[in-house]
């Protein structure tokens, strides 16, 4: 490892740490620490990176703004690559938008409604980077990525670049074929908007954001939902019909005000959400005989 890190430095990729605690890098305030952390200072030193990798066979994993994300109390092994602010370039033009990976979801919305633009109010309380929302398709409110994006850039774990447009992604809900088929990582995304009133616009992201802070516990740390909705029915309904709602499992809730999230109440560990994980698929499939599967991300050593 040292060797590579030597590698990194003499190419000034930008950020370079040993077993840096990944709990600072997530809004769960949950993960062990990375091998190695990187966090390059643009798209070119993120390829170059990737490829220091791939040349000393150390495998890598992916991190935006650390929503949607459970990283193990061990931490991860290899390489943590955090697409950050060298990643975070935005460019308008007319009614299209090209953003970087590490772009945050909300600040985008935002610039974007001021501008008369519609076609992101969903987004404006979802926590993430573009890169992970493309990555995991976010949505809310009726509508997702997959609605308003045109072109990724992606760069593939064997080097390729390429872009690829919205029906090559094969979005599905809360899935693409980064997920799927072919790991890789958002380097950029191009999106379609269309024009609007600059009012109503603002009202709607608004009423959005309004519906969040009511109904979801973003005064504690967490990941966003936790499971993806069992269509017809949705995750969070089962749960607290179910009375699950308020029980806890070490320093791991469910939340008063929604089922289908988890808070770290200050001492939370990964193995007290996974504990609580288990313990709600396993009754939500007693009760109603219903497999639910978790949306957050797992990942890290076991």
């Amino acid at each position: 490892m040292n060797e590579i890190i030597t590698k990194l430095n003499e190419l000034n990729i930008g950020k370079v740490k040993e077993n840096e605690l990944l709990s600072n890098h997530t809004t769960m305030k949950i993960g062990g620490p990375a091998d190695l952390f990187i966090e390059p200072s643009s798209i070119e030193n993120l390829i170059k990176t990737m490829e220091l990798l791939r040349n000393y066979k150390v495998e890598w994993t992916a991190i935006g703004r650390g929503s949607n994300l459970l990283i193990s109390d061990a931490g991860i092994a290899g390489a943590v690559i955090k697409l950050g602010a060298g990643v975070s370039n935005m460019e308008l033009s007319g009614n299209k938008v090209k953003v970087g990976g590490g772009y945050s979801l909300v600040s985008l919305s935002t610039q974007i409604s001021r501008k008369g633009l519609s076609g992101l109010e969903f987004a404006s309380g979802i926590p993430g980077s573009i890169g992970g929302a493309v990555y995991m398709n976010a949505g809310a409110h009726g509508s997702d990525i997959s609605k308003i994006l045109t072109k990724a850039h992606i760069l593939f774990e064997d080097g390729e670049v390429a872009w690829l447009t919205n029906e090559e992604m094969e979005f599905s809900y809360r899935t693409s074929i980064l997920q799927k088929k072919r790991p890789g990582i958002v380097l950029e995304a191009v999106f379609e908007l269309k024009e609007g009133d600059r009012d109503s616009i603002s009202a709607e992201m608004q009423r959005n954001k309004d519906y969040r802070k009511e109904t979801q516990p973003w005064n504690y740390p967490c990941a966003g939902s936790i499971f993806r909705n069992p269509l017809p029915n949705y995750a969070g309904k089962l749960i607290e019909v179910a009375g699950l709602k308020g029980y806890s499992i070490g320093g791991a809730k469910i939340s008063d005000m929604h089922g289908n999230f988890i808070v770290n109440t200050g001492n939370g560990k990964a193995e007290d959400v996974l504990a609580l994980i288990k313990y709600i698929k396993k009754t939500i499939y007693e009760l109603y005989n219903i497999n639910i599967e978790t949306e957050v991300e797992i990942i890290g050593r076991k």
